[in-house]
């Protein structure tokens, strides 16, 4: 018998269950939900989402080690308060932080690159909910949406006043990354993909 898609916990519940959990759970404001296995929720990426995210990780990871910041594939999770006050906790595709991490951590609360590579079952979430806890965090210049069925990365990038700017990239185009000393393009993003 398979877990409900969607469970009430606390933050602490959460936190303290998802070390033993078999399958990787987000955590949205008292929900828990789970991104892989039995349940109804994400049933797996495709094989070009994770070359995408894979390109995304080990293109910058070089970088961001000179920086002293550290790059993060899928397993690394961003804890936030949105605006409302909810407390949440998801698992981006690829998250790069410059805050010092413990050896032993399993979230991150100040990055300053945030991709979601898109697949079906994520999309919504990923271009409506996400992007508004994410933009919510201090630290964060960019926040990244890519698709994984065609070269299109949407970028949305912090302003020196804190204003947010949205950018298309198509087919072509490169995103800087100063806080990483590192600059991304599309053909870093889909190499060998397409």
């Amino acid at each position: 018998m398979s877990e409900p898609a969607y469970q009430h916990m606390t933050e602490e519940e959460y936190l303290a269950s998802e070390e033993i959990s078999p399958v990787k759970r987000e955590y949205v404001g008292g929900y828990v939900y789970a991104l892989h296995g039995d349940t109804l929720a994400q049933a797996g990426a495709s094989s070009r989402h994770g070359e995408v995210a894979l390109n995304i990780a080990s293109t910058l990871q070089p970088q961001a080690r000179k920086q002293r910041c550290k790059v993060y594939a899928s397993d690394m999770r961003v804890n936030c308060t949105t605006p409302t006050g909810k407390r949440v906790y998801y698992y981006p595709d690829v998250v790069a932080t410059c805050e010092p991490v413990d050896g032993r951590a399993t979230s991150v609360s100040a990055p300053g690159l945030i991709v979601e590579v898109l697949s079906p079952r994520t999309r919504h979430t990923d271009l409506t909910d996400k992007i508004w806890a994410y933009t919510s965090l201090a630290s964060l210049q960019t926040y990244l949406i890519v698709e994984a069925e065609t070269r299109f990365v949407r970028a949305i990038e912090r302003q020196p006043d804190g204003s947010w700017q949205e950018r298309e990239l198509k087919d072509t185009g490169e995103i800087k990354l100063p806080d990483l000393g590192a600059t991304l393009t599309l053909d870093d993003v889909y190499d060998g993909v397409f």
